[in-house]
């Protein structure tokens, strides 16, 4: 019984510290109310203060930029969305390029990306300045005066503008392997207000054109290659890379998605290889464009009178030309698959050339080299290639010395005198053949005018002609008439008689 009383007294004191001690909790704790209180006012206190001016003119300052950017030629592709790369595509393609004539060379025939593919494709202007300037061999100077001292002297809008442009060009557009942004176009952008002048789009296709070029001698590819892989849809679309999701976008870059292939790069790459190997030429789309319309497109109203020519391209120290002549379907025209033999490599600057490591002014040297002149495109004329192929005989010739010499200081100079003098002789054959067509259409005038004169005096003998024939026919009449009234007379006579 002892026992039994000690073990309710302990649980009785084991209940009434258990009460005390959640009295006392409940004392320490705050109502919930204002728990609530004090955390709504712990958070009214964390919410910074909006500046309404600050950021009204950061949104005034982002819509100048973004028209800007407009005014420069580069709104529409910047509006396209991120394409997903196809790099088996891409490597496909890249096996079929010929850097000696700049054109891909499939069972069927050449096939050229155009100017006008780069402006339906990609919205960038092909027309405008030559993108030729000058090459420095280092661009620290020009950086740091562009890029850094524009933010100490204020002027703050400019130098997003100059960052943003050299990452867009660096990195997008011209892209290169690595992760370098070159600053080869610093020059280009030192006045803003001019940068809306140049032909971006045809030094777009000239740095393609490089990169496939470039691609031989590499085991992987770079550059803005979502314009081929859009390219290769809409000539090629038994290939069924990609999917038309937005038919009524443009440009037209906006309206592709590229298919998902879940298969291994190897994998992709033979198939597609045999799939161009084999492919149908009835399948083949020479002219993608035929239904599409300018309205809304303005850049390319303007653009128009350079499609359809071949023309020289220019990129700076890059000058590359389009032989539209060996793909004459792609501008509606009959041609059938001819094999072209392969041509001597000429040597012509590339990433290697010295002009990369002296200053170098681009103009003059094309005016010297090629006699291009200040235009970004010139058709090359069939009359020139007897001239051009002197000039080819004395570029292999420079080869050749080069090869066996080192090209000395003297043989060099020797060398561009001779090369200076095909060129006269090109000019003098050219102003040749102008005179001739001059004297040729006088002497069509002339024997057009001796024609006129020769078909009216046949005229006039047609008339006379017929004059006499109408006088014969009345004298024989005549003479009827007199023979009839001279039986009437001497009838007459013999009544009288009798």
């Amino acid at each position: 019984m002892e026992g039994g009383g000690d073990s309710g007294a302990g649980s009785s004191r084991r209940k009434r510290q258990a009460e005390r001690r959640s009295s006392r909790c409940h004392a320490e704790a705050p109502p919930a109310e204002e728990t609530v209180l004090e955390i709504e006012m712990e958070e009214e206190d964390e919410v910074p203060a909006v500046d309404v001016k600050t950021a009204r003119k950061a949104l005034e300052d982002a819509m100048k930029t973004r028209e800007r950017l407009e005014g420069m030629g580069f709104g529409e592709i910047l509006r396209m969305d991120r394409m997903r790369p196809d790099p088996a595509l891409t490597e496909a393609l890249c096996s079929k390029w010929d850097s000696e004539v700049t054109a891909f060379i499939f069972p069927w025939g050449h096939m050229i990306p155009s100017l006008e593919d780069v402006s339906q494709v990609t919205g960038l202007r092909v027309y405008g300045c030559p993108m030729s300037g000058f090459t420095y061999p280092g661009y620290s100077e020009l950086a740091h005066r562009l890029l850094v001292l524009a933010e100490e002297l204020g002027a703050k809008a400019d130098l997003d503008l100059h960052r943003f442009l050299i990452l867009f060009l660096g990195r997008l557009l011209f892209a290169t392997r690595g992760d370098a942004v070159h600053c080869q176009f610093l020059p280009l952008l030192e006045e803003l207000d001019e940068v809306g002048g140049y032909a971006w789009g045809a030094a777009f296709l000239v740095h393609q054109f490089d990169s496939l070029s470039a691609s031989e001698r590499q085991t992987s590819t770079s550059g803005f290659f979502s314009f081929l892989q859009v390219w290769t849809y809409l000539h090629l679309p038994a290939l069924r890379r990609g999917i038309l999701a937005r038919p009524d976008l443009v440009p037209i870059a906006r309206r592709w998605d590229p298919c998902r292939d879940t298969r291994t790069l190897s994998d992709q790459l033979a198939s597609l290889q045999e799939a161009i190997d084999y492919y149908p030429q009835l399948d083949v789309v020479w002219q993608s464009y035929l239904e599409e319309g300018d309205e809304g497109q303005p850049w390319l109203v303007q653009a128009r009178p350079y499609f359809g020519r071949s023309v020289w391209v220019h990129a700076l120290n890059l000058v590359l030309p389009l032989h539209l002549h060996l793909c004459q379907r792609s501008l509606g025209l009959r041609q059938s698959a001819v094999e072209f033999p392969s041509q001597d490599r000429t040597p012509r600057p590339g990433r290697s050339f010295r002009g990369l490591h002296d200053t170098t002014d681009w103009w003059t040297w094309l005016e010297r080299r090629h006699r291009f002149g200040p235009c970004c495109t010139r058709k090359c004329r069939t009359e020139r290639q007897p001239s051009w192929r002197e000039l080819e005989q004395v570029r292999r010739a420079a080869v050749a010395d080069a090869s066996s010499s080192g090209v000395a200081g003297s043989s060099q100079s020797d060398l561009e005198d001779r090369l200076a003098v095909a060129v006269r002789r090109a000019e003098e054959t050219q102003a040749d053949l102008a005179e001739r067509e001059i004297a040729l259409r006088a002497a069509t005038d002339r024997a057009t005018e001796l024609q006129g004169q020769v078909d009216s005096v046949a005229g006039e003998r047609n008339q006379l002609h017929i004059r006499a024939e109408a006088a014969e026919a009345r004298v024989t009449e005549v003479t009827r008439e007199l023979v009839t009234l001279q039986v009437q007379g001497s009838s007459v006579d013999q009544e009288e008689l009798v």
